[in-house]
């Protein structure tokens, strides 16, 4: 199985006061930096990060092993970057998206949510939740793709395409809290 990571980094962080693809952690580790270690330690083939506002100050920030796309609609909303990066996601059997803004994220929360998608993963959905909280990561089997693309619009993302198509709710809380970070 072929799976693209997807690093959700194109927003304008209003509520943060800065794009949160340029925050950092206390140590000085870009939180892009973060997000794509995370993939790569769970065992994506392929990492993309999707910049939007001060998009190439963010993609400085992105390591060498990971993919700059570039969101150019990124004010839209977060539809803009989901649609962006699944649509660079290629030859890929399944897509895990996760935003940047939650750089404590488990590596063993990917796996989960890639082991729920059965024995036909390029059919499958999942998402991990936390405590029943629907969160991130999320895992999108490649038949879904132009139908998710298709569907986003505006400042949503995908949770009503996911419901609708009965995504598998994979619990991750003891792994971590799940919780993004919306204040520096």
């Amino acid at each position: 199985m072929r799976v693209c990571g997807i690093v959700l980094a194109a927003g304008a962080g209003s509520r943060f006061g800065f794009p949160k693809g340029l925050a950092r952690t206390p140590d000085g580790t870009p939180w892009v930096a973060r997000a794509t270690a995370m993939l790569r330690t769970a065992g994506c083939d392929d990492v993309v990060v999707v910049v939007g506002a001060r998009g190439r100050e963010v993609a400085r920030l992105v390591p060498a092993d990971a993919r700059v796309v570039v969101a150019d609609d990124w004010a839209v909303g977060l539809s803009a970057a989901l649609r962006a990066g699944l649509g660079a996601a290629g030859e890929a059997d399944v897509a895990v998206v996760t935003p940047v803004d939650t750089p404590d994220a488990a590596p063993q929360a990917v796996a989960r949510v890639l082991g729920a998608l059965g024995p036909a993963p390029r059919d499958g959905l999942a998402q991990a939740v936390y405590g029943g909280r629907p969160g991130h990561p999320v895992a999108i089997g490649a038949s879904h793709l132009p139908g998710l693309i298709a569907d986003v619009t505006g400042d949503r993302g995908a949770r009503a395409y996911l419901e609708r198509h009965g995504a598998a709710e994979v619990e991750c809380a003891d792994l971590w809290s799940g919780a993004d970070i919306d204040a520096p």
